[in-house]
């Protein structure tokens, strides 16, 4: 969707794009000086695959001070942004055949992934609330993935529910990989990491995290991974012809970015949008939007208006010409997502006010039907 959003503008249509998150902020001031300070260097070389031994220090520091992992270097490898964490760290935890647990909805790079390396994907709805009797209802599985603070749903994990991940792991031997790219972006609530404990490598919980949300740095591709030393090493070996080390620029900014903390009135900002956004669509009565505790996106349930949400999303774009994400995209027809964060407040009202006119126009044809 966000690729025909981008053709579509290249012939010069106007068109709003809420398909993905797109922050309307810059990245931070500390980020971009880190990079104008690094083209100054006479050379930008090749680093060791893992990434700078410097950032790989710093980012496990800030995994023990911020998330309370106990981490090291040697737990840390730098990646070119989520996408390819996760699908690095599914390769070497895995082999084809194994099954993997996808709660859904699920951001869809997390199905695609475990496609491309040829698993057996089950996909179990995510409830309220994790608790044992849910997680003891799953089948056996090699690896559990989870998403933490949640997309598209917002949902932040519980320390409660944390707990009751971390004994289902226990006790079924199976790993996890938890992707955390959202931690610095939760307005209700305080986000944990299923990592925080001291068995965290024993029970094969590998953690992902991004600059591209938390940090207003959707084109910059900066993340990395924590995992137990000996996956690590194995990443590193498959990250080597691939991509060999992430861009130098990259790891200067990151480096920035993640000593940072949060970035307060960036998360002001999008608390705003989000309590309008709601407010907007409270009185509608074909759509239901809780109030997300966290993340760039609007998670609403259509059912009531229709299940087949890809036509839904077909006809916004062609005749209104804004582009949203159909629930099937992410395991769930009868809902819509919708990236609320980029260009401005106007922009942000008109393309509500299209999603709402399309949605009265089927409600009303239903009706007269």
């Amino acid at each position: 969707m966000h690729e025909r959003v981008e053709l579509l503008k290249l012939r010069g249509e106007a068109v709003i794009d809420f398909s993905i998150a797109i922050s309307h902020f810059p990245a931070p001031a500390p980020v971009r000086a880190a990079v104008r300070a690094a083209l100054d260097e006479p050379l930008l070389p090749y680093t060791a695959v893992g990434g700078l031994p410097a950032l790989r220090d710093m980012l496990a520091a800030k995994l023990r001070r911020e998330n309370h992992i106990d981490a090291q270097a040697h737990h840390v490898i730098v990646t070119n942004g989520a996408k390819q964490a996760l699908y690095q760290s599914l390769y070497v935890m895995t082999d084809p055949g194994d099954t993997v647990i996808v709660l859904r909805p699920h951001w869809p790079a997390y199905v695609a992934t475990a496609q491309l390396l040829g698993l057996h994907i089950v996909l179990a709805d995510q409830p309220d609330v994790v608790d044992a009797a849910f997680l003891d209802a799953l089948p056996v599985a090699k690896v559990l993935m989870l998403n933490n603070p949640h997309n598209p749903t917002g949902k932040v994990y519980t320390p409660a529910e944390l707990g009751a991940i971390r004994a289902w792991l226990r006790a079924r031997g199976s790993a996890c990989i938890v992707d955390e790219s959202y931690e610095k972006l939760v307005f209700d609530g305080e986000h944990h990491s299923l990592a925080a404990c001291p068995d965290w490598e024993t029970l094969g919980i590998t953690t992902i995290f991004s600059a591209s949300q938390s940090y207003a740095m959707m084109g910059w591709r900066a993340g990395f991974a924590c995992a137990p030393a000996v996956w690590i090493k194995a990443m590193e070996a498959l990250q080597g012809p691939i991509t060999a080390a992430v861009p130098a620029l990259t790891q200067a900014a990151a480096a920035a970015a993640f000593a940072i903390g949060a970035v307060p009135e960036l998360l002001a900002d999008y608390r705003a949008r989000r309590d309008l956004v709601v407010g907007l669509f409270a009185p509608v009565p074909w759509i239901a939007m809780a109030a997300p505790a966290s993340g760039p996106y609007l998670w609403g349930d259509v059912s009531a208006l229709t299940v087949d949400t890809v036509a839904f999303a077909e006809t916004l774009i062609d005749d209104y010409r804004v582009a949203i994400m159909p629930g099937e995209a992410l395991g769930c027809p009868g809902f819509i997502r919708i990236g609320y964060i980029a260009d401005d407040e106007a922009t942000l009202r008109r393309g509500v006010a299209a999603i709402i006119a399309l949605g009265d126009r089927w409600a009303a044809a239903g009706a007269a039907h």
